[in-house]
């Protein structure tokens, strides 16, 4: 059925994404998380409220940061609709940032109020994630061994040629023994599992899955990507301590249920836009030239399935004559 196109929302958000990264990149190598953290908040926030949406923030800094800013909950936009979800994380990947190493970028998006899944308090999942070609070959519960078997054959490789994207934790040891006895390849990543998510859906970035405990957020946050370009992720939630599980059973949550992509994001109707800060395999970092600054970002909205790559060039003398915010 044919029907008019509605309002792309991304090719607003990359404006979002771009501020953030513009501001955090100075800080590149620094070795100051949270002046890094505090300059992407405040450039995002500002830019988030220009935009035309009545706008909640279901994933936020939230409670692992204590901000005072882009909290879960706070109301953006500039109030008219659509009324929408909004998650973001205004650094994946601070500590890369910080110590000036790779896969440092902005994200945000957004989806239909409502349509989000709110993590509340609990900060952190089991997550396995893969690009549309293995879209149907992941089960969470299965062993790992059968998982990578059938990505494997979904894209008709073998597995010692597959690779798995794992977070660089003390977590995991095990999840690599395991990994490296059914014979895959392995990429440790020292931060970033938004990035991670995201690389299993790009062509020659050498990633075919991500497994391995991350954060709940940053999973919300890559299923709406993966929702955009057909991958596809599952998650189960995970307790740090015995205090957050007997919390979280309190509170009704199951460790058993498997959290599906439509549970993480329940509309097809969502946005999703991302900037590198430092050099990466998905996207470059800020370049700083005479009088200004570059930017590479990626711009998904999941109603047609569009992928764009935006590279831009912006004018820092201009932006610093109507902008609060120092790019």
């Amino acid at each position: 059925m044919n029907s008019t196109p509605t309002r792309n929302l991304a090719m607003e958000l990359v404006r979002v994404t771009e501020a953030a990264a513009l501001s955090a990149a100075r800080y590149m190598g620094r070795g100051d998380k949270e002046g890094a953290d505090s300059a992407a908040v405040e450039a995002m926030r500002l830019v988030l409220n220009t935009v035309d949406m009545d706008g909640v923030i279901v994933i936020g800094e939230g409670e692992k940061d204590n901000a005072p800013w882009l909290y879960n909950g706070e109301r953006l936009g500039n109030g008219n609709p659509p009324a929408v979800d909004i998650a973001v994380d205004p650094i994946d990947g601070t500590r890369l940032l910080a110590d000036g190493s790779s896969n440092s970028i902005a994200s945000v998006a957004l989806a239909p109020r409502g349509t989000m899944y709110n993590p509340g308090p609990f900060v952190y999942m089991h997550k396995i994630a893969v690009g549309p070609a293995a879209h149907d070959a992941i089960d969470i519960d299965a062993p790992i061994g059968d998982n990578l078997n059938r990505i494997a054959r979904a894209l008709d490789q073998d597995v010692e040629n597959i690779t798995v994207a794992i977070l660089d934790r003390a977590r995991h040891v095990e999840l690599i023994k395991e990994v490296r006895r059914c014979g895959a390849r392995i990429r440790l990543l020292p931060d970033g599992d938004i990035a991670g998510a995201l690389m299993t859906c790009m062509d020659n970035s050498g990633v075919d899955v991500l497994l391995g405990i991350g954060g709940t957020p940053e999973g919300v946050m890559a299923a709406c990507a993966l929702r955009c370009v057909g991958g596809n992720m599952q998650g189960k939630p995970f307790a740090r301590t015995q205090d957050e599980e007997n919390r979280a059973r309190e509170m009704g949550v199951d460790f058993k249920q498997v959290l599906t992509i439509n549970d993480l994001v329940s509309s097809e109707d969502v946005f999703f836009a991302a900037t590198g800060i430092t050099n990466g395999d998905l996207l470059r970092g800020v370049d700083y030239i005479s009088h200004g600054a570059k930017t590479d970002s990626i711009v998904m909205r999941g109603l047609t399935g569009t992928v764009r790559q935006i590279k831009a060039t912006h004018r820092l003398d201009k932006l610093d004559l109507i902008s609060s915010v120092r790019y």
